[in-house]
């Protein structure tokens, strides 16, 4: 019985983890264009997009600068400083990080679009 309650909690501890650190991963993917690393943290509502957010930056070299992340008190709401720098061409074109809603779904922390 104490083996099943550790491993209870081990599945459920998740809930708990930093909603920064889920956008942070996800605008890493982002960049990286790696559609299986963004599954899991998107949220359901998103779902349908992502494959366009996977796509977004493909074949842009972009990269984020000066990322910074942090969620606003108790909201779910996260906000972030830095930039994704991509190259179109030989122009640089720099697209400010902004705030994002995350959700808890299935007991971990979803990134769910840009917060409005």
């Amino acid at each position: 019985m104490l083996l099943g309650c550790l491993l209870l909690a081990a599945c459920t501890s998740s809930g708990d983890s930093d909603p920064a650190q889920t956008v942070e991963q996800y605008l890493q993917a982002k960049v990286a264009s790696d559609e299986e690393a963004m599954r899991p943290l998107l949220c359901s509502a998103m779902e349908a997009d992502l494959t366009r957010e996977a796509s977004s930056f493909a074949g842009l070299g972009a990269r984020l600068e000066n990322m910074t992340c942090t969620r606003d008190g108790e909201s779910n709401t996260v906000t972030c400083t830095g930039a994704i720098v991509a190259t179109y061409g030989t122009e640089e074109s720099e697209f400010p990080l902004e705030s994002y809603s995350v959700v808890q779904e299935d007991g971990a922390w979803k990134w769910c679009g840009e917060a409005g």
